[in-house]
């Protein structure tokens, strides 16, 4: 039986069975062959980038043109790590590059390889994120013990001095004690959150963020206005309705005071791919975005905003971040927060399916 060649594979074909983003340059830094991983990570068209100088093709690189240039003069390679690509209006990508030399026949160029690091990044930053929360959260149960004991006693003391002199001139100040222990005991609930499990229910996510839209657009001052951005193909989630509604309202909330009277407010939904969250990778997860047209977070507070009585208003109390972040994640979800001047968003992640 005589054996019939199988036909070897093309050069683009194997390029495109990597997951690894790859770029082969010419002698003059124009484009001759980019892979599939490529085009995805920097959204760019293979056939307009061919032939074209790596400026214009994957305008990315612009800024690295005379590094490149460099390489390719004298033959050496170099390895970038975590180096951070943007183009004008894009959100940066941070990427593992490593530039080898070539001589591929006559002429020389550069391979340049692109390993992806923003979901690492993501997920280093989750597990951080959710391992400082839950310390805080234990910190905060210590402290809360420590404080409620104590308070419980002033109060009681409190009640029996207005009980035993209940015409006393002092009354006045008997009940300035405990109205101030019944408020600081109020306040150490709110730290705590809720202390029942979610009663999880299948439900639609549009009808929580309508509920909440309502509520929030009541208040609201006449200068706020509120655009909705929902993907009706969204699958029913099971969640529990109220805390859901807590967690969204003290987001919508907090948008809305951050516009001060004047401000669009967007909600949005969408669906997730392949996200993990903490250590568990989900297939599938519905992303609820809370977006405000306000000034934005300062830089020194976007990492610390999740942790208690960090606020940037005045009469804030710093509590609605964290509560809203203990309720997604009882879900098996998770919060984050980007922000620019211009554009805050908060999104809420929820798993649609179980864990991988």
């Amino acid at each position: 039986m005589k054996l019939v060649p199988r036909p070897r594979p093309k050069p683009d074909w194997i390029l495109d069975g990597l997951t690894t983003a790859v770029i082969a340059l010419d002698e003059r830094l124009c484009v001759t062959a980019l892979n599939s991983a490529c085009e995805s990570m920097f959204g760019v068209s293979r056939r307009l980038a061919l032939g074209q100088p790596v400026a214009e093709g994957v305008p990315h690189f612009g800024p690295l043109r005379e590094r490149l240039q460099q390489s390719l003069d004298h033959a050496l390679g170099f390895i970038e790590r975590e180096l951070r690509l943007s183009r004008n209006g894009d959100p940066p990508i941070t990427v593992d590059c490593t530039v080898t030399p070539y001589v591929g026949g006559k002429l020389p160029g550069l391979l340049l390889e692109l390993l992806p690091l923003d979901r690492h990044m993501r997920i280093s930053r989750d597990e951080l994120m959710l391992a400082q929360h839950q310390a805080s959260r234990e910190l905060i149960r210590g402290l809360a013990h420590e404080i409620k004991n104590p308070l419980g006693g002033i109060r009681g003391a409190a009640q029996l001095l207005e009980r035993e002199f209940p015409d006393s001139e002092h009354r006045e100040y008997t009940r300035v004690i405990i109205r101030e222990a019944d408020r600081l005991q109020n306040l150490v609930n709110r730290m705590l959150g809720p202390n029942r499990l979610p009663q999880k229910a299948s439900l639609n996510v549009h009808e929580v963020l309508e509920h909440v839209r309502q509520l929030v657009q009541a208040e609201a001052p006449e200068g706020v206005s509120f655009l909705r951005d929902y993907d009706p193909s969204i699958p029913e989630v099971v969640a529990d309705r109220e805390q859901l509604i807590q967690a969204t309202l003290n987001l919508a909330r907090n948008a809305v005071q951050a516009l001060a009277g004047q401000g669009v407010v967007t909600l949005r939904t969408r669906t997730r791919r392949q996200i993990t969250i903490g250590q568990q990778r989900h297939r599938l997860v519905v992303l609820l975005d809370i977006e405000d047209s306000g000034p934005g977070i300062p830089p020194a507070l976007l990492d610390k905003i999740f942790y208690p009585m960090v606020t940037t208003r005045a009469d804030g109390t710093g509590l609605g971040l964290p509560i809203a972040q203990y309720l997604i994640h009882s879900h098996g979800g998770l919060i984050e927060c980007r922000s620019r001047p211009g554009c805050t968003v908060f999104s809420m992640y929820l798993p649609l399916e179980a864990p991988l």
